[in-house]
């Protein structure tokens, strides 16, 4: 396993929206969790990326544990996210905004090949290197942070509902991207909304109800399961 997270429990105020939660996702995969608002979908992200500190628990990454680490010692270790809302900055240039994601290599040399190898996947980074990140469309700003993840080599790439505002035809350009990622040797751990959309392509699926896995597998094992429609229905599932 490249990420386990034992017994987690975790939330904000004093609240926990993480709840005694065991998780595991295997390397070389592309792991989607989906389930209601509420359910602890964005929350498992952000502790994995050091941004929220769990209250109690173990997180093990490559089998080390790695419990409260910070966002900068996650990047070390490899770990890199695509956040929900878009976060380019819009005044700088395309090229510049993927120049960023690389802001911790000292080699100027190994920053140069590494935007070659993100040009040849997103030729977008080419094409627009010079305009605007501001003058994107949203997908095409989407498809630039992706290429900004790339440039660290990651050993698991987060990404928190990549589909968000996005029309049909943009959303199934994002999620072929992810696709090819993972065909690369990524590992993806993704939080999506779009369940049909997000489990099409994952390798397992993790439905989150009130903090907790109540379902895992493949897509097919998980989008087949009759609870699944009783979960987005507003039903809460039933204990196993």
């Amino acid at each position: 396993m490249l990420l386990e997270m034992r017994n987690l429990t975790a939330g904000y105020d004093g609240s926990d929206v993480l709840k005694s939660l065991d998780l595991k996702v295997e390397e070389g995969s592309v792991t989607c969790i989906v389930g209601p608002n509420g359910a602890g979908k964005s929350t498992v992200l952000k502790v994995v990326s050091g941004l929220l500190k769990p209250r109690r628990g173990e997180v093990l990454f490559q089998g080390r544990g790695v419990t409260g680490l910070n966002p900068r010692k996650a990047l070390g270790l490899g770990i890199v996210q695509v956040p929900q809302n878009h976060s380019l900055f819009p005044e700088m240039t395309v090229r510049e905004n993927v120049r960023l994601g690389g802001f911790t290599i000292r080699d100027p040399a190994r920053v140069e090949e590494r935007m070659r190898e993100v040009e040849a996947m997103f030729p977008i980074v080419r094409e627009r290197a010079g305009e605007k990140a501001g003058n994107l469309s949203g997908g095409q700003q989407r498809l630039v942070e992706f290429a900004r993840s790339l440039m660290l080599d990651p050993r698991m790439i987060l990404l928190d509902e990549p589909s968000m505002g996005l029309d049909p035809k943009t959303m199934k350009a994002v999620f072929e991207t992810v696709a090819r990622m993972h065909e690369g040797g990524r590992t993806i751990l993704l939080v999506e909304q779009n369940v049909r959309a997000g489990l099409a392509i994952a390798t397992h699926g993790i439905v989150l109800e009130s903090g907790r896995v109540r379902l895992e597998g493949s897509h097919d094992e998980v989008l087949g399961n009759p609870q699944i429609g009783r979960l987005y229905l507003g039903t809460a599932l039933a204990e196993a």
